[in-house]
């Protein structure tokens, strides 16, 4: 693959992980930021520096989709708050295609093809249209069951069984909405039935992960027969009180969403994600961020945690800045890609700055 220098990059949206990729934007010595998109109107206007706590750039904030649409650029780091439906995003996001810009998501749409093809027809036409190319992107989804457990799968002789599990503490959250309206923190738990596909962050959490599972599955050259879910929700062993507002005692304060990826009739795969507010329900307090297990001839198990280094002295967390970095490291290949669907590598590498 030809890298070459000077990508434009388009940042859309500035949550606390947009801002986080706004910033290594800006910072890398191969990007140039050709455009800032932003939802809160109060950033209208703003320099995306003062957005990102740096200095000055000259590219103003705007929530005006057509100036963003004739801008000249690359690619588009799109990372806007998921919603309700799972397909939300997927009117902007092809209008980004169209437009002839490549399009990264941390969203989901890492094999949207799952959904059929009255789903990612549109999708396919608006790259076609454009030129440019789609991928989905980040740490999960993205980087955790897509090549972590897929690579560790190598040196096995048989395969009964692949998990993966994520731990994510919540409780430094500050979106209210998010936090209880997208993640469901805080609901009734003896009023809720957490595999109702109708409950907002199921339905949510169902599109993303049920395509992580069936591209696991059809990577390893099995036949998907169902995705099945079995959610847990627990409750709230006292008042917790967090950035983004109190949850009672009794109501929802950690989900463990599970996905099951069914093949011969049995479970080949499974993606089990902790959303946890407290460590009361957890087995082991002390969790790792991710654990592979990996059942088969020879079995294995891999545990993986991200830290800042020592010392450091801003409030990103490791997991922003592991996002943010699986999208920088995927720029050039995104760019360099055929017009469609980008099917996830195996790896997206650091590359030093010297050799982009």
């Amino acid at each position: 693959m030809e890298e070459r220098m000077g990508y434009k990059v388009i940042q859309w949206a500035t949550g606390s992980m947009g801002k986080t990729c706004l910033r290594a934007i800006i910072d890398h010595p191969g990007m140039e930021l050709a455009g800032l998109f932003v939802y809160n109107p109060r950033k209208v206007g703003l320099d995306a520096g003062e957005i990102a706590h740096c200095d000055p750039t000259g590219v103003i904030a705007t929530d005006d989709r057509e100036r963003i649409l004739q801008l000249d650029a690359d690619i588009v780091l799109h990372t806007a708050q998921i919603q309700a439906p799972y397909s939300f995003h997927n009117k902007d996001i092809c209008r980004l295609l169209e437009s002839g810009k490549n399009v990264i998501s941390i969203n989901g749409h890492s094999y949207p093809q799952y959904w059929g093809d009255d789903y990612s027809a549109p999708i396919l036409e608006a790259c076609q249209q454009g030129n440019s190319s789609l991928f989905g992107c980040g740490l999960n989804p993205g980087f955790v069951a897509e090549k972590i457990a897929t690579i560790a799968t190598g040196v096995c002789l048989e395969l009964d069984h692949i998990e993966i599990t994520e731990v994510v503490e919540c409780n430094v959250m500050q979106n209210p909405a998010y936090v209880f309206d997208t993640l469901g923190f805080g609901s009734p738990c003896d009023e809720l039935d957490p595999n109702d596909v109708d409950w907002e962050p199921a339905q949510i959490l169902n599109g993303m992960y049920a395509e992580v599972v069936a591209h696991l599955v059809e990577r390893l050259g099995f036949k998907l027969e169902a995705v099945e879910t079995d959610h847990v929700i627990y409750p709230a062993s006292g008042d917790i009180h967090m950035a983004a507002g109190l949850i009672k005692q009794g109501t929802v304060s950690h989900a463990n969403w599970r996905w099951h990826g069914i093949v011969g009739g049995r479970r080949l795969v499974t993606q089990s994600i902790h959303w946890i507010m407290e460590t009361a329900h957890l087995t082991d307090p002390n969790h790792a961020t991710w654990t592979v297990r990996i059942k088969g001839l020879p079995s294995m198990d891999i545990t993986i945690d991200l830290k800042n280094p020592v010392n450091h002295q801003f409030k990103t967390t490791p997991e922003q800045y592991g996002v943010a970095g699986s999208l920088i490291n995927a720029i050039p290949a995104v760019v360099a890609a055929p017009p469609g669907i980008r099917e996830l590598p195996l790896a997206d590498l650091f590359r030093s700055p010297d050799h982009r």
